[in-house]
């Protein structure tokens, strides 16, 4: 018996940030089964990047598609009790942002909500848009990328330890495990 050639992922037909599942449509939610081909892109550019604490409880074993940065500009900064790194959502505003591109199963999602706070006031999730950094290139991607990104509101930034950053090195964050 010949084995199957495995079907490549799809992209999903809308992420909206305030879906149920934030990843499928109400159609392809209703499909059922369907859905479970759906990948996400994820775009992160603080803790959960190789190398930094929350990485391995979320992207360890998650498709690595290569290193980004946001389209438009962004004002990320560390910040609060904790130092992490926290980045706003007003494009236009800051510098552009570095970061990692993966690509995830859905069922991911809820663990990087959790390592995200998201759901807490002023935490959320929302579409952003990178590009490869350097020549490579990203497999299969020509041109601007959608991807999930990580916000939070000013209401996060007491107190604000640094200006503007374009790349999160600083390794002076303290995870929940150590607070």
């Amino acid at each position: 018996m010949r084995a199957r050639p495995r079907q490549p992922a799809r992209p999903c037909a809308a992420l909206r940030p305030n879906a149920h599942d934030g990843c499928v449509s109400e159609a392809e939610r209703r499909a059922g089964p369907a859905i479970y081909g759906c990948m996400l892109k994820v775009f992160v550019y603080g803790t959960l990047k190789r190398g930094f604490p929350f990485h391995p409880l979320g992207l360890a074993d998650a498709a690595f598609l290569g290193p980004v940065r946001t389209l438009d500009p962004y004002p990320m900064m560390v910040a609060g009790s904790f130092y992490g790194p926290m980045m706003l959502d007003r494009p236009g505003e800051g510098l552009h942002v570095e970061g990692e591109l993966y690509r995830i199963e859905p069922g991911r999602l809820p663990k990087l909500d959790e390592l995200e706070d998201v759901g807490r006031p002023g935490s959320f999730r929302t579409q952003i848009r990178v590009r490869p950094i350097g020549e490579s290139g990203i497999e299969g991607e020509g041109g601007p990328i959608e991807a999930i990104g990580f916000m939070k509101s000013r209401d996060w930034l007491d107190p604000v330890h640094t200006g503007y950053l374009s790349d999160y090195q600083d390794r002076r964050f303290v995870p929940p495990w150590e607070r």
